[in-house]
């Protein structure tokens, strides 16, 4: 009767308690799948509700499950993903499991012995019947972009297959979904991605990689600035006077913070203090306004304020480079008063210079340099002597005024060029070009022609276009003398012509080698850029250019050509020189300057040379590049920023000043310096 009695009490035992233990092993599958083996064997060897199990084994193994430890607490499911770790909490009290969101060491998963307890040890039954409820019944949770929960019914597997493709995935929490979602990842590597609630800390794996803005607290300085002087232009802002006196001491700090700094590394350690007590400041503004539209007219007017300022400050540095273009500096003053009282005191015998036999020998390589700058001469005298492969084949036909002539002189006769040859002349000697002959010689005499580029109170001056013609370069015949070149240098075949801001930096002989095909004109064409066509420079809405000229007919450049004299006299060049001369005495085919007669005179008459011989650009362009200048046989300071003035491009200069001796006695009484 004993016997019974404890067979019927273990079988009781037995009823009560599997359920329970069978549920716990099974949910335990969910973060250790190797653990489906554990759980498969042990129930192997309980064998419940058969004859084969022996009472003593069941009690043994009943009791040995008992008595393991508790530590995780009742109803917390842990899921564990490699994207990311959510801890869902079960609460018996609504029956639906509600998000509790909590950051979790990224680990491997076989760290995390992942499980669901029903019970506890002195935890009783009913307390923990919702629970296995709400997993049995499969109550599933969708947890949105925005955190809110919906319940929805059960899903079948098939649904689950569907939905896992899609943006917001499902977080399974019945059993059965537990297991197959459990396969399908043991299947595939890559692990359903599910929507994070906007609470939830994403893992650093997650999160996308944002460039951080630079200088971004001078920019938050600056926005304040212009904020908080919006709002003192604002009625409702002026109506409160002790509000103003603290915005306005705000912007005191801001500025003063600010500086001239441009990164924030140059800015104070306070500056972040000063930084959030403005916002606080500004915060206070937001709350005594009340009308949006105020602000929207203030901005507008501030923004078209702004923009008239910078087109004023424009105009203005505009006009202050074209007067620093123009203004002699004291140094370039000082050298030819220095020169010319030097020469004057040499005798007549001390006064010439040597080889004077090859100026006239055609056989050699002559060039052309007109120029009233003795500094500039010098450098290109010598830059083409210092990279001459025969200097004493080279001579060099030096035009100027007369108020340099002797400086001039001066200048060569003590520093002689090697064995190169020079001449210097002034226009003077020239008696054939007078006003008679020249066109433009009575032009540029003419009180209209005076008055346009001197006088400034006509229509034309406002022209910001005009502004750069508005020197007194061209109102000198030298600018022009190069029209001339048949009547300056009568016994020469071919001359190369340089300009005063050029440098030399290669061997100049290939240019006599050049098969000229019966053009007069040898240059590079500048048509690369599209302001470099005729009709950027000519007006075509006269019918005699229209009527002659392409439009779009590629310009070229001045600085360094290579002009074959025969061929000029032959097709009479100076002739139609003229002719467009006599037709533009009213400035209706061109405006001022000297390359634009130069197009209409050699048109259909200039060869394109290849580029390397001559790189533009140093004068007003800092993006030269450096492969191109270092390339180039010439290069040429063509624009306002000459290497001898101090608005030069600084990484320009070098290439200039390195043919200068800044040690030489009179560059150093002048206070010349590189």
């Amino acid at each position: 009767m004993t016997k019974k009695r404890k067979l019927v009490l273990a079988l009781l035992c037995v009823t009560v308690l599997s359920p329970i233990v069978l549920y716990t092993d099974r949910l335990s599958l969910v973060s250790n799948p190797s653990s489906n083996i554990e759980v498969s064997d042990e129930g192997s060897n309980l064998r419940l509700g058969t004859s084969e199990a022996e009472p003593g084994e069941l009690l043994h193994a009943l009791s040995q499950e008992l008595t393991d430890p508790v530590k995780e607490p009742i109803g917390v499911v842990y899921f564990d993903n490699s994207n990311s770790s959510n801890q869902v909490s079960a609460t018996p009290e609504d029956g639906l499991i509600s998000p509790k969101v909590e950051e979790m060491p990224l680990t491997k998963s076989e760290e995390h012995k992942s499980r669901v307890l029903s019970a506890a040890i002195d935890g009783g039954l009913p307390e923990t019947e919702p629970v296995i409820k709400e997993v049995t019944d499969g109550a599933i949770e969708k947890v949105d972009a925005f955190g809110k929960v919906d319940a929805e019914k059960p899903e079948s597997v098939e649904d689950s297959k569907v939905n896992k493709g899609k943006d917001s995935a499902i977080m399974p929490t019945s059993i059965s979904q537990i297991e197959q979602r459990k396969s399908e990842n043991n299947g595939q590597q890559t692990p359903d991605r599910i929507d994070v609630p906007e609470h939830q800390t994403v893992p650093s794996e997650q999160k996308s990689i944002s460039t951080p803005i630079p200088d971004a607290r001078v920019r938050q300085l600056k926005d304040q600035l212009i904020r908080a002087k919006v709002y003192l232009g604002i009625g409702s802002i002026r109506s409160n006077p002790h509000y103003v006196r603290e915005l306005r001491l705000r912007i005191k700090e801001i500025q003063r913070t600010l500086g001239e700094a441009t990164k924030d590394s140059h800015l104070a350690k306070h500056s972040y203090d000063k930084l959030k007590a403005m916002e606080l400041t500004l915060a206070k503004g937001n709350q005594i306004l009340d009308d949006c539209s105020s602000i929207a007219k203030k901005l507008r007017a501030m923004i078209h304020s702004s923009e008239e300022q910078l087109r004023v400050h424009k105009k203005q540095a505009l006009f202050l480079t074209q007067l620093a273009a123009k203004t002699i500096p004291k140094g370039l003053h000082c050298l030819p008063l220095r020169l010319s009282n030097e020469y004057f005191s040499l005798n007549s015998s001390q006064q010439q210079f040597a080889n004077q036999e090859k100026l006239d020998d055609p056989g050699l390589h002559h060039y052309a340099v007109f120029s009233d700058n003795v500094l500039a001469t010098a450098v290109v005298v010598n830059s083409t002597i210092s990279n001459a492969k025969n200097p004493a084949d080279h001579v060099f036909h030096i035009v100027t005024d007369r108020l340099n002539y002797a400086a001039m002189r001066m200048w060569f006769l003590a520093n002689p060029p090697g064995k190169a040859t020079i001449q210097v002349q002034y226009i003077e000697e020239f008696t054939w070009l007078n006003e008679s002959y020249s066109p433009v010689l009575k032009q540029l005499r003419s009180r209209s022609m005076i008055d346009f580029y001197f006088r400034t109170h006509h229509g034309s001056s406002n022209s910001d276009a005009n502004l750069k013609y508005r020197n007194p370069k061209y109102l000198s015949i030298l600018n022009h003398l190069r029209f001339y070149l048949p009547e300056i240098f009568p016994k020469l075949s071919k001359v190369v012509f340089l300009d005063d801001d050029v440098v030399v930096q290669k061997d100049l002989t290939g240019l006599w080698k050049i098969n000229m095909n019966g053009k007069v004109n040898g240059a590079i064409e500048t048509c690369g850029e599209s302001f470099h066509r005729f009709d950027r420079y000519l007006n075509f809405s006269n019918p005699l250019i229209a009527k002659n000229f392409n439009p779009r007919a590629c310009g070229w450049a001045y600085g360094m050509n290579v002009f074959d004299l025969d061929e000029w006299r032959k097709q009479q060049i100076t002739g139609v020189y003229h002719y467009w001369q006599n037709m533009n005495v009213d400035r209706q085919l061109w405006k001022l300057g000297s390359l634009p007669p130069g197009l209409l005179t050699f048109y259909n008459r200039t060869l394109p040379i290849d580029h390397w011989w001559h790189t533009l650009g140093l004068g007003y362009n800092p993006q030269v590049d450096q492969k191109e200048i270092e390339k180039a046989a010439v290069i040429h300071y063509n624009g306002n920023m000459k290497p001898w003035l101090d608005i030069g491009i600084s990484q320009y200069r070098r290439y200039w000043s390195k043919y200068l001796d800044y040690d030489h006695p009179i560059l150093r009484d002048c206070n010349i310096t590189p």
